[in-house]
């Protein structure tokens, strides 16, 4: 299959890009020959054509994966563990390249994708070293039976990633369903696939055996749906927005597979008075502006304590003079905070829902405007002093767009931070520790983070409370998602002697 020379700007150097469908270690055209065009959000520009998955071509890859299993569940947990280590390794080896087919395929800045990278990489070798420690238990009944249960894997799993995180998301599916003897079958988002399928050519180096992980890149109707209602495919792991979650859940139900959701939010991040205000502030930059806003766990709900009005307004005027010091633009150029949007789309509702603001006559503290007339970047925008009701205060945004409410007693803080149908993640800013595990036990969030934000780790587990989610990425949980218990339970008769 071939491959398109594509290039990095402002550095001008170049990649050779895979642009088949990764089906049994070989990157391969599309039944249909149908392709489709992705395009940079720097510049607006095609980079290139990839063949486009639909759903004979994920018939393949089903079957492809499923003939896999049948020997990759039996490979010994030591053996599927040297591979992940392989995997990790030559992600170490090749993180820059990675890291720059992100940017440009994704218009992040190019320290939020080396972040990443470096994340995937310790992710894999954490999920190396737990293939051979998933064990079962002995359960003592009586003399008369042996009972013990085995952890066993699910078969073919299925993984629908979003274009935010692309590698990142590539490494939490895969890795635990590896790990534990599973084989996948992996549809990247349409915006971002690159790096997903420059990944496949470490897979077949590493030396996976063909059909343990598939990459189809295709539409959601045409590829992601024919995912869910495979019948051989028993497990769904779905990034992305709560309302698609909603289909993805409905669409498993008619063959009973085992879901993980881990979908949207409008987290808040509580300042109190007694915060170090010069870490505070960087966190809640980190909280809303960290790769663009598109973040499920962005901070976006800024509630700031507002007792002492000098101190709340001098708060503020700090914090607008933090934000007007990022660098926006090309992700390429030193020292840029913050990239492009994603995708159209998702740029003009951001657009939208600033002109809302504007409209509804909310205070600006700073930002509110598009730069430039080619690609797809947005001002860091704060808007202060807005209603609990606001529709800003109220839906995702998924972009560099935050509100600021104020609040005046920790009961007044607890019901507006729960007063919401998200609960992926919180944030809480106070030298009191008291306080923050005070306000920690009663948020309805599934990731809390003290006087830090987007603060990752490989073993900390990641997923939401309510409308945020089903089931957790990373950590000792997420080896859960991919298994299930078999019960052995053996007679024991007295032996003759």
């Amino acid at each position: 299959m071939s491959f398109a020379t594509l290039t990095f700007p402002v550095i001008n150097e170049k990649y050779e890009q895979p642009t088949g469908l990764f089906i049994g270690n070989e990157f391969v055209k599309a039944k249909s020959g149908k392709t489709f065009e992705v395009t940079s959000p720097i510049d607006e520009s095609v980079l290139c054509e990839l063949q486009q998955a639909e759903s004979e071509d994920v018939e393949v890859a089903v079957q492809t994966a499923y003939k896999a299993f049948k020997s990759w569940r039996f490979t010994p947990p030591n053996e599927r563990g040297k591979l992940l280590n392989k995997l990790a390794e030559l992600i170490d080896e090749e993180k820059e390249t990675l890291a720059r087919i992100d940017s440009l395929d994704n218009g992040k800045a190019l320290h939020c994708s080396r972040f990443d990278v470096n994340i995937v990489a310790e992710y894999i070798r954490y999920c190396a070293g737990f293939c051979d420690k998933l064990d079962g238990r002995t359960i003592i009944t009586d003399t008369e039976h042996f009972t013990y249960t085995k952890r066993e894997p699910l078969g073919v799993c299925g993984a629908i990633t979003p274009w935010n995180f692309p590698l990142l998301m590539f490494a939490w599916k895969i890795g635990p369903a590896l790990a534990t003897g599973n084989t996948v079958v992996l549809k990247p988002a349409s915006a971002t696939p690159l790096s997903n399928l420059y990944a496949c050519t470490l897979i077949k180096k590493a030396g996976f055996p063909p059909g343990v992980v598939n990459v189809i890149p295709g539409s959601g109707r045409g590829c992601g749906n024919a995912i869910l209602q495979h019948p051989l495919i028993k497990k769904v792991a779905f990034t992305g927005s709560t309302e698609v979650g909603k289909t993805v859940m409905k669409e498993c139900a008619n063959t009973i597979k085992k879901v993980t959701l881990e979908l949207g939010g409008k987290s808040p991040n509580i300042v109190f008075q007694d915060c170090n205000v010069e870490q505070t502030i960087q966190n809640l930059i980190t909280g809303i502006f960290f790769n663009g806003g598109e973040v499920c766990c962005a901070g976006s709900r800024i509630y700031i304590e507002a007792r002492d009005e000098k101190w709340y307004n001098d708060f503020l005027a700090k914090f607008k003079t933090a934000i007007e010091k990022l660098k926006i633009g090309n992700p390429f150029e030193e020292g840029v905070f913050q990239g492009a949007q994603t995708t159209p789309d998702q740029f003009q509702t951001v657009l939208d829902y600033i002109k809302v603001g504007k409209d509804s006559k909310l205070k600006l503290l700073t930002g509110g405007n598009r730069i430039g007339t080619k690609g797809y970047f947005v001002e860091p925008t704060i808007f202060y002093d807005v209603a609990q009701d606001s529709k800003l205060t109220e839906e995702e945004i998924f972009g560099p767009v935050g509100v600021v409410v104020p609040f005046k007693t920790v009961d007044d803080l607890i019901e507006k931070a729960n007063d919401s149908l998200f609960g992926l993640a919180a944030g809480i800013h106070t030298e009191d520790f008291n306080k923050a595990i005070y306000v920690s036990d009663r948020v309805e969030a599934g990731s809390v983070w003290v006087n830090t934000y987007n603060d990752f780790h490989p073993s900390a587990p990641f997923g939401g409370y309510k409308e945020s989610g089903i089931g957790r990425e990373m950590g000792l949980e997420a080896f859960d998602n991919y298994t299930q218990t078999k019960l052995v339970r053996a007679k024991v008769n007295k032996p003759t002697f």
